[in-house]
């Protein structure tokens, strides 16, 4: 079974988190929140609290993180700007992309691989206003752009496809098509 970490930092948009979460715990895919501000419950950027799974530095270090295939990072305006401060959050997905696994980001939060160089010479996608912290990458514009290990969204409105994005990468086209047709979605 594949396994994804997804990273809350306060200030995180609800949806582009809450989404992914949701739709790869249903198609079977081991997903843990993180949370990188030292408590469990992180606040969302529209007064939505919800509690991470682990915190980051209590209950697992970022060198036992590891063990999953994928990184996860949502968006949201004070969010990004809490990821990218983060030296651990750099560490880790350094680390997931030395190790070839997947980065997965959404919305602003793209710009924390883009800063780290990770992005370049990779079509990737972000929240517009962004494409300039996608460092020597190719910002394409689209909704859901996945280049070899790197998957990226545009915004919120591009979270279900983002999601089963994920799933078509960590599971199967065919569960991801099942999980629509079961959710009603297009």
């Amino acid at each position: 079974m594949s396994k994804v970490y997804v990273l809350l930092a306060d200030g995180f948009e609800e949806i582009e988190a809450l989404t992914p979460v949701d739709v790869l715990r249903r198609a079977g895919v081991d997903t843990v929140t993180v949370s990188i501000m030292g408590r469990k419950s992180v606040n969302g950027s529209h007064g939505i609290i919800v509690e991470a799974d682990k915190v980051l530095g209590t209950d697992i270090t970022r060198d036992r993180m590891t063990d999953a295939d994928m990184l996860v990072l949502p968006g949201g305006g004070k969010g990004t700007e809490n990821l990218a401060a983060s030296e651990d959050v750099a560490e880790i997905a350094k680390t997931f992309d030395k190790e070839e696994k997947y980065l997965a980001a959404i919305c602003a939060a793209p710009s924390v691989y883009g800063r780290l160089g990770l992005l370049s010479g990779k079509k990737a996608t972000c929240f517009p206003g962004f494409e300039k912290y996608l460092t020597d990458a190719e910002a394409t514009g689209d909704f859901v752009v996945r280049d070899g290990r790197f998957i990226t969204a545009k915004g919120m409105g591009a979270s279900l496809d983002f999601a089963l994005e994920l799933v078509k990468v960590l599971v199967s086209e065919e569960k991801a098509g099942e999980l629509a047709s079961k959710i009603q979605y297009r």
